[in-house]
């Protein structure tokens, strides 16, 4: 097999600089000629063996971290963005050059791009003059926004709890495992049947054992990843710089369900099987050993740099409509508050328990996309116990439906779109049926003596 061509003249200046040398000097100690070591730094010849002996023998430089990926990826992340409905494509030679030559540049792109994308929320702007008396963000949106712009993926803690699984979740059965692991730190695992789900006085993690084997995984990973990584978590929490206590404690939970999650199906083997079983919710709970809403969420939370899964968005609601849980790593972003669009299959989840419902549907921007519902209920343990009733929501761009089994037999041909929207306040349609209040950017008429779909025309 040819060896890949290695272009590193970013890191060869960074190196030079780094040690306060002209080109001149170091040049000589790389034992090339000057005009050489011009060509690559400016990525017009690649890394020859000799200076990469000569980079190790004279700076002790570890030659691992030249490897041409990093430059693969960010050209990959670039792609993406570019993609974007409006720009025009780029050539795949030309992000490359910009990705090898200029990677603060290209970085600084992305950033922009990320910005860009968070701007066109408008409805986070219509939503907060609404719903907020003042300048500072609630507890719950601040954390939402969190992990939001932070795409759901965090990625130090996805790292650790992948490191966690590997290293200790070997066994047929995991919950052995855990216990195993707490016993190594004079600590133990115990079950009660009444009491809450969870509970950690120090030396006993104690979970209820009424909740279903999934929820006692869950649950005793999460303690888990407080006492094995809360350090890391705290961190993260300080790089976030949260307005309040408040915010900073909901989101301390918030990360170590991401890194029991993220123990429960770790990145590399969930990202396989998911591509492997085409998404299948059922086939990936089983293979896991989690729900089927935990695989749902797990997929929205596939965006590690380099290793992209499909972008999904994914959201949860209860019978009123009411958004409880939500992201998307699609251009469909969701309603900061209130309900969804009742025009989305989410809604008619609950009037089909424990079934699948599929729908193609396209936004007011004209973007299409495949959207599969289901009732994921929970019984609360027993007889008397009160039903948790819930839906979640699961999609994506439409041109990546035919990596999901589901939507099998739905985008051939001329498929047919249902219009659908994110919140009636911002929505451009008209004419619908289901418009529960008027677009804040469009006139209102009222005409007494004559009476449509809606009680208003709309200029």
């Amino acid at each position: 097999m040819a060896r890949t061509k290695l272009y590193a003249g970013v890191k060869l200046r960074e190196l030079r600089r780094g040690h306060d040398l002209t080109q001149k000097a170091f040049a000589a100690r790389l034992g090339v000629s000057l005009s050489y070591l011009n060509q690559m730094e400016n990525n017009h010849r690649p890394v020859a063996s000799s200076v990469l002996l000569a980079l190790a023998r004279e700076f002790a430089y570890d030659i691992t971290t030249l490897e041409a990926g990093e430059a693969d990826r960010i050209a990959t992340d670039m792609r993406e963005a570019l993609a974007d409905p409006g720009l025009e494509d780029v050539p795949q030679a030309d992000l490359s050059l910009v990705a090898s030559n200029a990677p603060a540049l290209a970085r600084a792109f992305l950033t922009l791009h990320r910005q860009h994308k968070e701007t066109t929320e408008r409805l986070a702007t219509l939503d907060e003059k609404l719903a907020h008396t003042g300048l500072v963000p609630q507890p719950w949106e601040e954390v939402r926004d969190f992990f939001h712009y932070c795409d759901n993926y965090i990625d130090a803690i996805d790292r650790a709890a992948e490191g966690f699984a590997t290293r200790h979740l070997t066994g047929p059965d995991v919950m052995a495992d855990l216990s195993a692991w707490l016993q190594g730190g004079g600590m133990r695992l115990a079950l009660h049947s009444n009491g809450p789900i969870r509970h950690f006085d120090g030396t006993t993690l104690t979970l209820s054992a009424t909740a279903n084997a999934q929820t006692q995984t869950f649950q005793a990973l999460h303690q888990i990843g407080l006492i094995a990584h809360g350090e890391l978590i705290d961190a993260t929490l300080d790089l976030a710089r949260f307005t309040s206590d408040e915010a900073r404690g909901i989101a301390r939970v918030g990360l170590a369900n991401y890194f029991a999650g993220a123990a429960q199906m770790p990145y590399s083997r969930f990202a396989e099987g998911a591509r492997d079983l085409r998404h299948d919710l059922e086939l990936l709970a089983t293979r896991f050993g989690a729900s089927v809403e935990q695989v749902a969420h797990r997929l929205s939370t596939l965006q590690r740099p380099g290793a992209r899964g499909v972008p999904f968005f994914f959201v949860r609601v209860d019978p009123s409509g009411t958004i409880t849980k939500r992201h998307s790593a699609t251009r469909l972003q969701f309603a900061r508050f209130g309900g969804a669009c009742p025009l989305w299959n989410v809604h008619r989840a609950f009037e089909q328990p424990n079934e699948f419902l599929r729908q193609l549907a396209e936004t007011p921007d004209g973007m299409r996309y495949f959207s599969l519902s289901r009732d994921v209920s929970k019984r609360g343990g027993h007889f008397n116990a009160p039903v948790r009733r819930q839906a979640i929501g699961l999609g994506c761009e439409i041109s990546h439906a035919p990596e999901l089994v589901y939507a099998d037999g739905m985008v051939e041909g001329t498929p047919q779109f249902e219009p659908i929207g994110v919140s009636c306040r911002i929505c451009a349609r008209t004419a619908c049926h289901q418009r529960a209040v008027p677009p804040l950017e469009r006139a209102v008429r009222i005409d007494p003596d004559k009476r449509g779909a809606l009680p208003y025309a709309l200029d």
